[in-house]
């Protein structure tokens, strides 16, 4: 399993630095640089973006996102590979709706590049703080 989070707001973004493999997947003494743990991070910040973008469109561009990306890792006869990722997903969004909310996050799942490029189960769990 690998994760990656990250945050994009009006005062603070970047990537966090949290990361874990296991299952017996070789990685490298630098955990940072774990292909598990930058696809959970690329992941992560492809959906945030893609979330913000989807906000803007309707007019909301006050906020902060907080999405991480967790990886299920499994060994099949091609090797390792990812079978599902969970995006959780944490949201301080003046003026939004909890419609508006939803709304948006299904849509950027469906158009998040990250999202889109794997062959992955996909699922979301989002919340709305005000």
């Amino acid at each position: 399993m690998a994760t990656g989070s990250f945050r994009i707001g009006t005062t603070e973004s970047g990537t966090s630095k949290q990361a874990d493999a296991s299952l017996g997947i070789p990685v490298t003494s630098n955990l940072e640089a774990d292909p598990p743990a930058l696809i959970a991070t690329a992941h992560a910040s492809s959906f945030s973006l893609a979330l913000t973008e989807e906000l803007e469109a309707i007019g909301f561009t006050e906020g902060e996102i907080i999405t991480t990306a967790t990886l299920t890792l499994a060994q099949l006869a091609l090797g390792w590979t990812i079978v599902k990722v969970n995006l959780n997903v944490v949201a301080m969004l003046p003026r939004v709706t909890q419609a508006e909310f939803i709304d948006a996050t299904i849509r950027a799942k469906t158009t998040c590049m990250v999202s889109l490029s794997l062959r992955a189960n996909i699922s979301m769990t989002a919340r709305l703080e005000n």
